[in-house]
């Protein structure tokens, strides 16, 4: 078994159960689908594989699972997120089907922390903290909906508070240059398991290029090492991708989320 091979029966094994949704509020179980209920109205449809469904039991498996959110008023969108390695006939038909729209491919990046725990040096003026407090999340939100290109919503902070509020070990990081957040990133510890996840990289356009997003996701890293921690995994865009190559991490898989709103 190759190392590449050996990453990805980590992440299936100990990445894809209860440990993939720290946040829910709610989980039904459908067959082999985990449908989980988030604040803010959202829902997640998620698995560790769909135990050997045929095209016509996958369709089955998809209506199910949006006949369940369509039922509660509360949610307004809800992801299913797929894996390229996943044996799946027919799903991506059955979710076009049932209004579901997909979103870019992702890699999903797996290797050893210490590779992305080495020091980075800090552009002049930039220093890196935890964030806390209310006004500090809600200020790093705005920053990472402008990173995007997307209009600023109060929703992803919210979510973010109730989840501090729960101490799950989430962490939330920030840079700052001259008092200005430029960069943010989460932290994302997993309870029994080897794994922590480096999720939600997002700096200003006229920040990228000077090494900060790298300088973040090392001290990310250092924190997971220090709760005991070994292996790191994230869902990469192109853009991030070169970063966690150049510190170890490999590509094990792919993910699309597909999504549907109300």
């Amino acid at each position: 078994m190759t190392i590449t091979e050996q990453y990805l029966r980590a992440y299936d094994q100990q990445l894809r159960t209860d440990a993939e949704t720290p946040s829910a509020i709610d989980v039904t179980l459908e067959g082999p689908l985990r449908l989980v209920t988030f604040d803010g109205g959202r829902g997640f449809i998620t698995y560790q594989d769909l135990g050997g469904a045929d095209a016509g039991e996958i369709a089955v498996l998809v209506a199910t699972a949006i006949a369940h959110f369509q039922a509660d008023a509360r949610i307004t969108e809800v992801e299913w997120k797929t894996r390229g390695h996943d044996h799946a006939p027919g799903l991506h038909e059955a979710l076009l089907a049932n209004g579901f729209t997909p979103d870019e491919a992702e890699s999903i990046m797996v290797g050893p922390l210490e590779g992305l725990a080495r020091a980075v040096p800090l552009p002049d003026g930039v220093s890196l903290r935890k964030v806390f407090s209310d006004a500090d999340v809600r200020a790093m939100s705005v920053m990472a909906d402008e990173a995007f290109g997307g209009p600023a919503s109060p929703r992803q902070a919210d979510s973010l508070m109730a989840r501090l509020a729960r101490n799950d070990g989430m962490e939330l990081w920030v840079a700052e240059s001259q008092g200005q957040m430029v960069s943010a990133g989460r932290l994302e510890p997993v309870p029994n398991s080897d794994f922590a996840g480096i999720w939600g990289g997002a700096t200003l356009k006229e920040f990228r290029g000077r090494g900060i997003y790298r300088a973040l996701t090392a001290a990310r890293a250092h924190s997971a090492l220090a709760a005991g921690k070994l292996l790191a995994h994230s869902d990469s865009t192109e853009d991030s991708r070169p970063i966690l190559e150049r510190s170890g991490l490999l590509k094990v898989s792919t993910t699309t989320p597909y999504r549907w709103k109300r």
